[in-house]
């Protein structure tokens, strides 16, 4: 298959009032989102930081100390 032929596919989202109290989401939906923004994230921590972003980082880190 091609890229440009993938779909994502499509997930039923929950009502509003399902997850949501007085505009902030609820315990469930916030742990819910954790475990997936870690289970999305976690293999990049680990991935090395590309050379020319650590040497910008690192000079930013110098001219803070400026």
């Amino acid at each position: 298959m091609l890229i440009d032929e993938y779909h994502e596919p499509i997930r039923p989202r929950p009502r509003p009032s399902a997850t949501m109290l007085n505009g902030t989401l609820n315990e469930t939906a916030r742990r819910r989102l954790g475990e997936e923004l870690q289970a999305l994230y976690e293999p990049v921590i680990d991935e090395p930081l590309d050379p020319r972003l650590a040497e910008l980082m690192a000079q930013l880190e110098t001219d803070r100390k400026r």
